[in-house]
């Protein structure tokens, strides 16, 4: 498949998303408005503010017409209004995204690139007591849930040892600025980190381990090292660089798996990030913002694998030829 047929296919997937979130709601038995926004915000509401969203949405215009307004909201940067923060739903979520892609992006960077050189070391040495005692350790940690990794962190390190805060990603009414708000936010940071790397390291450095040990046996291997090639150059250049392949593709498999889990991180943890912007909507059933974060995830997951496939056949340029 060449890149414009994959251009497309992820735009059709886009075009599926925008038509379900734009229907799901009108779908529901009753009041469109009241679909959107629930019952408690329909109490809470002035007849101008009803007439005002009425208007906004063409909720009283054919399905078409809400269609082509929906769309232009979305390309003006109108996601809705929140009545529970009484902002709008774009405004809202850009306060919480940063800490969300702190967390996640310093999550997935380390975790792959601690699991892909661990996987590349521990499969070189297959067989080995570094390569067992590696082997085991990250085996007990597979499958383990990211919520309970942090509510351990949590009890030992913080509640335990009192060695970083317990909630919040500042130390609140501090005033600090410079390197001492960096260090600040590291220090609130590093639990919630913790527990994400921990629970995904496990994975990238089973796969990438195993793809090592059937690399390590192929005929390129051999040819390599009869040039005379040097063994780090053996490990990292050839057998290495052909391991990494699948760690790519597994970095855009997880992205879901991680966005969920940072999610439940945030809930433990109480980290202002889009998890608990989410928890929050759930609870105060605000469902232009829970709308708004969850199209915003899907735009993301989609925009991070479609990264993904082209980084996929840049690394391996016989991907592109496969089809």
């Amino acid at each position: 498949m060449d890149r414009t047929g994959l251009l497309l296919n992820y735009a059709a997937a886009l075009a599926i998303i925008l038509v379900l979130n734009f229907a799901i709601p009108r779908l529901m038995p009753g009041d469109p408005l009241q679909a959107i926004y629930g019952d408690e915000a329909m109490i809470a509401m002035t007849p101008e503010m009803k007439e005002d969203i009425i208007r906004r949405f063409s909720l009283d215009m054919p399905p078409d017409r809400q269609f082509r307004a929906y769309i232009a909201s979305l390309l003006r940067g109108d996601l809705g209004h929140s009545y529970y923060f009484n902002a709008p739903v774009a405004e809202v979520i850009t306060g919480r995204l940063p800490w969300t892609a702190l967390l996640a992006g310093l999550a997935l960077v380390l975790s792959m690139a601690a699991g892909a050189f661990l996987g590349i070391e521990s499969g070189y040495r297959r067989g080995r007591p570094a390569d067992g005692v590696l082997l085991a350790g990250m085996m007990s940690l597979s499958g383990l849930p990211d919520f309970f990794a942090g509510i351990l962190l949590l009890i030992l390190f913080g509640v335990g040892l009192g060695l970083v805060p317990l909630a919040g990603a500042v130390t609140p009414y501090s005033g600090l600025g410079g390197m001492a708000l960096f260090l600040d936010i590291l220090h609130h940071l590093a639990l919630p980190l913790a527990s994400l790397v921990i629970v995904r390291i496990s994975a990238v450095y089973l796969l990438t381990r195993n793809t090592m040990v059937l690399t390590m046996g192929a005929a390129f291997i051999r040819t390599a090292r009869a040039k005379g090639c040097p063994e780090a150059a053996v490990r990292y250049r050839h057998a290495g660089r052909s391991s990494l392949l699948p760690v790519v593709t597994a970095a855009g498999l997880q992205l879901p798996h991680l966005i969920t889990g940072t999610l439940f991180v945030e809930i433990v943890f109480s980290y202002p990030g889009i998890g608990t912007l989410l928890y929050n909507a759930l609870l105060t059933r605000d469902y232009p913002l829970m709308q708004g974060v969850l199209l915003l995830v899907t735009v993301v997951v989609l925009g991070v694998n479609l990264m993904v496939d082209l980084l996929y056949r840049k690394i391996d340029p016989r991907v592109t030829h496969a089809y």
